[in-house]
């Protein structure tokens, strides 16, 4: 198979598209657990091996999985899409399917978040054009939703994206 690895970087996610898809017979979900090793190449995989590029077969996406989680992101998305394997790394817990569940005011914090990294009550209530109530019940559902963090309390709390 002749073809490019792509490493895309963007704001909140790296996309690591590889060529071709998984070897038969693993499966996405595989990925996720303890699995076999399925090596496209075993004469490159026993010298990656033998020179101790690599220690074991199979465990490469447990690591990143496990690396992904010790410091504190979401796990990596694992895809098949038009016939390539791609991982997405990702900043935030932040889904196109948990984004999908929230209000309009919630995506405009978001919004706000993602382009200024904190906010606060007041911030809130001139972005949402509402009443300090209103702006503290849209944080608290974000807040509850595990979205975003407060820091501080009192007149000097703000919060940003978890």
């Amino acid at each position: 198979m002749s073809s490019n690895v792509q490493v895309r970087i963007f704001d909140d996610r790296i996309e690591i598209w590889g060529c071709g898809s998984l070897p038969t017979p693993l499966t996405l979900d595989d990925l996720k657990v303890k699995h076999e090793s399925v090596l496209r190449n075993n004469l490159i995989g026993k010298c990656f091996f033998l020179i101790k590029f690599i220690e074991q077969w199979g465990t490469g996406t447990n690591r990143i999985i496990n690396s992904c989680l010790n410091y504190g992101l979401p796990e990596p998305i694992f895809e098949e899409i038009s016939g390539g394997l791609v991982v997405t790394l990702r900043k935030y817990y932040l889904t196109d399917e948990l984004l999908k569940t929230l209000s309009v005011r919630q995506a405009m914090i978001i919004k706000y978040l993602r382009e200024h990294e904190t906010i606060n009550r007041q911030i809130c209530m001139r972005l949402l054009n509402t009443s300090k109530d209103t702006a503290y019940r849209e944080l608290s559902e974000l807040l509850k939703k595990g979205i975003i963090v407060r820091v501080n309390k009192g007149k000097n709390a703000y919060y940003k994206l978890a």
